[in-house]
């Protein structure tokens, strides 16, 4: 079951909303970005803008929204396959393909594993990946999204556990959700965002 074109144009262009414009943050792992392209993806698309015959930070500040929107629907959602998984995970699955490659597509591998069905967990959207999404769907059609997302929210904390640098993203310099679980949380049902004393509880190791 696919997302309609125009749905798959809408959530890339929500995503490039959410990204915001260029930042250089050296804490950051992707480099130079905007719109939440990086310089490694247009190094690896070849994304000369400039014509100097180098991929370099001052092309990734001439990419305007609509290259990013075009970038994120044919290299983030077509060609990763995510259009073969149930409906209700694509926004998800995208969003986070965006934010984390194909860590995206190996969390739901996991949570595939954990709700019984047999899968590989290698970051590739296959006919195996595909049907154990959707014989997961069947099962638990009103509960699998927020099992997804809340998959998402944990992998971030667990990344920020590892990785101090990571913090600021997790959490906001005044002690509330950073971007990355809100950005989560914007994909998972309110019943099961964190409430804040259970979100200063989870980060209260980091102090």
């Amino acid at each position: 079951m696919s997302a309609h074109p125009q749905d798959v144009r809408r959530i890339a262009e929500e995503i490039v909303a959410r990204e915001g414009g260029y930042v250089n943050d050296p804490d950051d792992p992707g480099g130079a970005t905007n719109f939440g392209v990086t310089i490694h993806t247009m190094q690896r698309l070849g994304l000369d803008l400039d014509g100097d015959g180098r991929v370099s930070a001052a092309d990734v500040k001439r990419l305007n929204r609509d290259q990013a929107v075009e970038i994120f629907v044919r290299h983030y959602f077509d060609r990763p396959r995510i259009g073969t998984l149930p409906k209700v995970l694509q926004a998800s699955v995208f969003d986070m393909y965006v934010n984390a490659g194909t860590n995206a597509v190996k969390i739901l591998q996991r949570l595939l594993g954990q709700m019984g069905q047999g899968v590989t967990v290698d970051g590739i959207i296959g006919p195996q990946t595909a049907g154990a999404a959707r014989a997961a769907y069947d099962m638990a059609p009103d509960h699998l999204a927020d099992a997804y997302g809340i998959a998402r929210r944990n992998y971030y904390f667990a990344l920020a556990d590892r990785r101090p640098a990571s913090r600021k993203y997790a959490r906001r310099r005044d002690g509330g959700k950073g971007g990355w679980i809100t950005r989560a949380e914007a994909f998972i049902s309110p019943r099961f965002h964190l409430s804040d004393a259970a979100f200063q509880e989870r980060v209260a190791q980091w102090d």
